[in-house]
């Protein structure tokens, strides 16, 4: 996939709403591949919302979304099954981890349908992500920022194209985000892909080819 397309999106419950000032919503815009892209918003101006429409988790929106010329309106569930496997990965800012799971466990279930990457490969995140002691802990005895990094490793565990994330360094600190953003980074160079990052205010310190105000 090279390109996302938005024509005149707006979240269905903004519908009535005259007073939308916005660089996304009710314009045409274009994500290519290979760019990052940094999507400034204040809360409760659709950000998450924007999210789960471009990955298919929902539909009550107007206007076009298109995967290279395709409406995404038309894919079925398998098509939705292969870009999540192969094009498409997200971090969640609600995260998504199983509490119950140990951070490994959680990582290794998505790892077990790409077969990306290798174990070893992976405790190096955790290690580098300053984690390393926790790669048998259940993730819901874990602090949310230590979450937010097992849910980062669980991002770039599949081939992808396009990745989102949103909200990812809300509870970290300088380092901790800067690390991320590292890995992050060279995940994506590694693959050719496009990022896009979403922020209410506390943002990765990367060189964004674009910022959008939300």
């Amino acid at each position: 996939m090279e390109h996302i397309a938005l024509k005149n999106v707006l979240p269905e419950v903004f519908a009535t709403r005259s007073d939308i000032q916005s660089e996304i919503w009710h314009q045409e815009v274009s994500l290519e591949r290979g760019k990052l892209y940094l999507i400034e918003a204040s809360s409760g101006t659709g950000k998450s919302s924007l999210c789960s429409y471009i990955t298919g988790y929902r539909r009550d929106y107007q206007g076009i979304i298109n995967f290279d010329r395709e409406n995404i309106r038309n894919l079925r569930i398998r098509d939705w099954a292969h870009l999540r496997r192969e094009s498409l990965s997200i971090l969640f800012q609600e995260l998504r981890l199983f509490p119950e799971l140990t951070a490994y466990e959680n990582i290794s279930i998505k790892n077990g349908l790409t077969k990306f990457k290798t174990k070893k490969e992976i405790l190096s995140w955790f290690e580098a992500l300053g984690i390393g002691d926790k790669v048998d802990a259940p993730v819901g005895l874990m602090s949310f920022g230590q979450q937010q990094r097992v849910a980062m490793i669980r991002a770039l565990v599949q081939p992808f194209d396009f990745l989102l994330a949103d909200e990812p360094i809300s509870h970290l600190d300088e380092q901790n985000s800067r690390i991320m953003a590292e890995l992050m980074m060279e995940e994506a160079h590694r693959q050719g892909a496009t990022v896009v990052v979403t922020s209410i205010g506390k943002h990765m310190d990367l060189n964004y080819d674009k910022v959008f105000r939300l």
